[in-house]
């Protein structure tokens, strides 16, 4: 009989062991936004909360999540708990993933675990003021950028809760790939803060430094009703007593005083203005005299004074006064009345108490109240989970593949990125090589012609590589002809007595034709032409 007590007892334990094993492999609570929101989360009717939410795919991938739509608005929404989930002596893990879309500027993106609606608040009226055990995830706006954890802890004493915030949080990724925030909860007061599985924060609820204002408030606290003592002296040292101002201490002496050693440069120019009216300005022509009044020309600096010492009326520079001493002030000597820093004497503090695990409140819902200039921030797989491998395997799963693929596809437009800047510059360094070939004296008569097709490959991209080798090889023939064929005259035929019959029919030519041959090249070779400002 007693042997079959063991055993129902050591199977009991078993049956429990195992329970207990399968609750911790399994998430408290999971939502993938596989489906709609709509019936299974609460919107807040609030008016304040006009931002409208929506079911969306993440961009680039077919996965869906919870998306805030619209810039500049404030959004609520809750989703209720089939039951409770205790915080106390146990590990929990809250996770979920946040995309910044659009990049974010100023605005959240944090979970809010909220307490059980018996502590005064309703879905349909969640808010600000819904009180929450946790808030936890990124926040950024102005200098704040950080990924929030504010714990509302009930003052045993006072009955109050006080909100505790970690004290030097981690800072949000500055990217718009997908990013998974992960809290872990220990048993042993420990907090672990992860961003994408790798951890950025440990901190202690206990301990002082690790939280602002600590858990545990001090045991002493200075004496809020004691006042400092009239005659009590708080300065080192004053002003000596028994000092007497120096005779020849002037107080009234300038500090700067002319050079009464300076002298006028030869080149100054007395009688010309420093400032001319500007010649080349014009009045409008819709300048009306009446209503504008009478119009004058804008001022620029005397061209005449820019090579020499200076125009105007010459005046003596002005230097450091030797006798300058400034106001007097007696030398300072140690204060004999001094007694130090006056401080109230510490007390008992009413409201301290010890504390050896912080008081979890249960969380029953779980709610999005953010205010954001930036749309486009989408939430997905939020998890609470027992395990932190659970968390783990979740991540693995739901989290890495899309950020991975977003990465790559980062680099690609990175690199795409820099290779159309290199592009850029090497066309461009191309052009202003093209231009300055335009330039050349040997291609003066097919400049104007040159300097359209440059232009035309600068405005067409399309045809731009045509017509940057249509250029050089225009450019390569007619240097070529010149420097190597231009000037030579082919052969005629030979007649039979061994003369060319070119030369033989040929008639000399007089300076006047060969004077109108040269006016007609000079008369093509002047053409305008026109270069583009690159």
């Amino acid at each position: 009989m007693e042997r079959r007590r063991i055993t129902m007892k050591l199977l009991l334990s078993l049956m429990a062991s195992f329970a207990l094993r399968l609750q911790a492999s399994n998430p408290r609570f999971y939502e993938p936004f596989d489906e709609p929101f709509e019936g299974r989360w609460i919107v807040s009717n609030k008016d304040a909360y006009n931002g409208i939410w929506k079911y969306s795919e993440s961009e680039g991938h077919d996965d869906y999540g919870l998306l805030v739509s619209e810039k500049a608005r404030k959004y609520a929404i809750v989703k209720e708990l089939d039951e409770p989930i205790n915080l106390k002596d146990e590990t929990i893990v809250l996770q979920f993933e946040a995309r910044f879309q659009n990049g974010l500027e100023c605005g959240g993106a944090y979970l809010k675990y909220l307490r059980p609606q018996d502590a005064g608040w309703t879905s349909k009226e969640f808010d600000n003021e819904s009180p929450y055990s946790i808030m936890f995830g990124p926040d950024k706006c102005g200098s704040t950028n950080k990924v929030h954890f504010i714990f509302k802890h009930k003052n045993p004493q006072t009955g109050d809760y006080i909100e505790h915030h970690l004290k030097y949080p981690p800072t949000i990724p500055s990217d718009k790939l997908s990013h998974v925030y992960t809290a872990v909860l220990k048993p042993d007061n420990n907090l672990h803060v992860l961003i994408d599985g790798q951890e950025k924060k440990t901190a202690n609820f206990l301990t002082a430094d690790d939280f602002d204002p600590p858990f545990v408030p001090p045991k002493t606290i200075p004496d809020p009703d004691e006042k400092k003592p009239e005659d009590w002296d708080e300065r080192a040292r004053i002003p000596d007593p028994n000092a007497v101002k120096p005779d020849d201490w002037d107080e009234d002496a300038p500090m700067e005083i002319e050079d009464m050693e300076a002298v006028k440069p030869e080149d100054w120019l007395d009688d010309e203005p420093e400032e001319i009216d500007d010649p080349k300005a014009t009045k409008p022509e819709d300048w009306d005299d009446e209503e504008d009044g009478e119009w004058e020309a804008p001022k620029i600096e005397n061209p005449n004074c820019s090579l020499i010492s200076g125009c105007g009326e010459w005046k003596r520079p002005m230097k450091r006064n030797p006798a300058y001493k400034g106001k007097w002030h007696a030398p300072l000597i140690d204060n004999p009345s001094f007694k130090g820093l006056w401080k109230p004497r510490d007390i008992p503090n009413p409201d301290y108490f010890e504390l050896d695990k912080p008081d979890f409140e249960p969380i029953a819902a779980i709610g999005i109240e953010i205010w954001t200039m930036q749309e486009g921030i989408l939430f997905d797989n939020i998890l609470i989970a027992g395990d932190e491998k659970i968390a783990e395997s979740y991540r693995e799963k739901t989290w890495r593949p899309k950020h991975d693929a977003e990465k790559e596809k980062e680099k690609a437009e990175e690199a795409a990125d820099g290779l159309s800047k290199a592009l850029s510059t090497f066309q461009k360094k191309v052009f202003d090589t093209l231009y300055a070939v335009a330039d050349v004296p040997l291609l003066e008569p097919y400049r104007t012609k040159i300097i359209e097709m440059i232009q035309k490959g600068e405005e067409q991209p399309n045809l731009r590589i045509g017509i940057l080798v249509s250029i050089v090889i225009v450019m390569f023939t007619v240097i070529f002809n010149i420097l190597f064929g231009g000037n030579k005259k082919r052969a005629a035929p030979v007649t039979a007595k061994g003369k060319s019959s070119k030369v033989m029919e040929e008639k000399p030519r007089n300076s006047n034709e060969k004077e109108e041959d040269m006016k007609k090249e000079d008369t093509a070779g002047a053409r305008p032409r026109t270069r583009r400002n690159t």
